[in-house]
């Protein structure tokens, strides 16, 4: 799984959360607590990011088909497409930072501790902790950020990485449908004031804090289920939605917690569309990645139609064929997911000054390992595209600079009027 939002790469990239685990829990937090331009449409992004033929030229985009948000099934029914269900979510989150409030009437945080300004800080500096030890990177942008929301930031870093664990950890094997029923119970009690132990007790008051909404952490969890029972895309419109639970959820939730500028003139929309990009643009590049290693998994989180269309086919995978058939697939599968980077690259600048560091470093970085896989030949299977320390290091002040750039709608409200 991935997350988005500069958490994407910090989320993904190597540690486990586990019950068993003292080093990252420790015997006192196991104690249980009495109890993210025009308005966004359906045309505007995905009309040639999710066009289903392949290959296709960036000079292309203008002339590609829109996809439709409704799509008909074998019986003749029309059925919502992924890109709509999205949409409707998208809009509800965007209409709470509008209006700056939670969903929920506010609740006050329940805690048996006596001292729950002293518990909180503790719960707070350990998800610090957490993040500090496991995503260093991300971790000191977060530094420039409010007291307040850093604090947030780390919560929600910390949650969605436990839930990434259930089916990604050590400890997998085991994991039931019931037992993401009773994660996802938890996280309701969660929201409304009653959190099972310390790590909860962060995040549960960052929701009362911040105006985030539980549906994008119920969709995570979703993601976590299909992990259970699917492993098969028949086209990208099942990938997308896939790619939106267990990574665009983060940009939904983050948002609200990372701030858009003063000064922007973007619309609320615009914002959650580029950070749903750029989740959407972490997911497919983890996925091109890691062909080789979900393979030997059982796993193929490729389109099944595309891969038809340029001649291969499951056996090709497993058989980690590196061809010019399979090159011709990985060039329109890597042009995609750069689109959606492009698309999330006019969100980022929209965001507070202060968050846009961290955002900015996850997008230049993982962007990067596109490169890499290229500079491998396209071969993901034996061999894994990974960003040596130099280029990261090279990366994060072209990251600070660009996180001083004033917001893209600024400029463009500026350029329009020196045009009229």
């Amino acid at each position: 799984m991935a997350t988005v939002l500069g958490l994407s790469e910090a989320i993904r990239e190597g540690f486990y959360l586990s019950d068993n685990s003292a080093k990252l829990y420790g015997p006192r937090y196991n104690k249980k607590i009495h109890r993210k331009k025009p308005k966004w449409n359906l045309c505007s992004m995905h009309a040639h990011s999710k066009h289903s033929s392949g290959g296709f030229k960036l000079e292309d985009r203008r002339n590609f088909q829109v996809y439709s948000s409704l799509v008909a099934n074998q019986v003749g029914e029309v059925a919502t497409s992924s890109e709509q269900k999205v949409y409707d979510v998208v809009l509800k989150q965007a209409a709470l930072v509008n209006r700056g409030l939670r969903p929920e009437l506010d609740v006050k945080l329940e805690l048996s501790i006596s001292d729950s300004t002293n518990v909180l800080k503790e719960a707070y500096d350990r998800c610090g902790e957490v993040c500090a030890e496991y995503a260093k990177t991300f971790y000191l942008g977060t530094l420039l950020m409010t007291h307040e929301r850093r604090q947030a930031i780390w919560a929600i870093y910390v949650w969605c990485r436990r839930t990434d664990e259930l089916v990604d950890g050590p400890n997998a094997s085991h994991i039931t449908p019931s037992a993401l029923d009773r994660w996802e119970s938890r996280l309701e009690d969660l929201f409304t004031g009653r959190p099972y132990d310390m790590l909860d007790a962060a995040l549960s008051d960052t929701v009362v804090k911040f105006p985030v909404d539980i549906q994008p952490f119920k969709d995570m969890i979703q993601g976590m289920r299909m992990d259970l029972k699917k492993s098969r895309y028949k086209n990208f419109d099942e990938l997308y939605l896939y790619c939106y639970y267990v990574a665009g959820t983060v940009g939904l939730v983050s948002v609200p917690v990372m701030g858009i500028a003063p000064e922007s003139k973007a619309t609320t929309e615009s914002v959650y569309n580029a950070a749903l990009a750029l989740g959407i643009a972490n997911q497919l590049t983890n996925i091109l990645r890691d062909v080789g290693e979900d393979a030997r998994r059982g796993r193929i989180y490729l389109p099944q139609d595309e891969l038809a269309q340029y001649g291969l086919s499951d056996e090709d995978i497993f058989n980690g064929r590196v061809n010019d058939k399979w090159r011709g697939f990985m060039r329109s599968q890597i042009e995609r997911a750069r689109m959606f980077f492009q698309e999330a690259e006019k969100g980022v600048t929209e965001l507070s000054q202060a968050s846009r560091w961290p955002v900015w470093a996850s997008l230049l970085l993982y962007r990067q390992i596109l490169d890499e896989i290229e500079a491998n030949d396209y071969n993901n299977f034996t061999k894994r595209a990974y960003v040596s320390k130099a280029k990261k290091l090279m990366a994060l002040p072209i990251a600070y600079g660009r996180s001083l750039i004033p917001p893209y709608s600024v400029k463009e409200s500026s350029l329009s009027k020196s045009l009229s």
